[in-house]
């Protein structure tokens, strides 16, 4: 399929729809993890992860280095799972906006190049109020810029709602 970008809601289904499709994949499965368990329910949320994968499959948890994990896929497929914790995780590293888009740019570059499938996923978080402060204005607007570099490199790109998916045409 090559480098497919999904994004939509929280729990509208995008990282069920990458694990089906990375099911009819030949080769070996990379799950490419972000999350970091800060808390109970982001711990239980990674187990619940964790459960819908096929045993088979290989993990790698990867808060910081995506485009290094990346280059470590050597065919089959891949899931980045996510984008959006992968942001998180690099503004709470001290990362500027600037190193930020340039990580985002190296590891679009390395997914775009890859011989695998690679499924990239994120939150759309545009669609909501402005946000009341400072950092969360900054993440959300950093987000929708690493989502956008990361749609104009894909193959394909969709937006999951509800478990059902839309295919994003590219700008004409």
């Amino acid at each position: 399929m090559g480098f497919i970008f999904l994004t939509g809601g929280i729990r509208s289904g995008k990282s069920s729809l990458a694990v089906r499709w990375s099911r009819d994949t030949r080769g070996p499965v990379t799950y490419i993890a972000t999350a970091e368990p800060g808390d109970h329910e982001m711990a239980a949320r990674i187990d619940r992860h964790r459960n819908e994968r096929p045993e088979a499959w290989f993990t790698r948890e990867v808060p910081i280095d995506l485009a290094d994990a990346l280059r470590g896929v050597e065919g089959g497929s891949a899931i980045v799972d996510c984008l959006t914790l992968w942001v998180s995780n690099l503004m709470q590293a001290g990362s500027s906006d600037e190193e930020v888009l340039a990580r985002s740019q190296e590891a679009a570059s390395v997914a775009s190049e890859s011989r695998a499938d690679v499924y990239v996923i994120s939150n759309e978080v545009g669609s909501g109020i402005v946000p009341a402060n400072e950092l969360a204005r900054r993440y959300e607007d950093l987000l929708g810029r690493v989502n956008a570099m990361w749609a104009s490199r894909a193959s394909s790109a969709f937006l999951v709602v509800a478990g059902r998916f839309l295919r994003l045409e590219k700008p004409g």
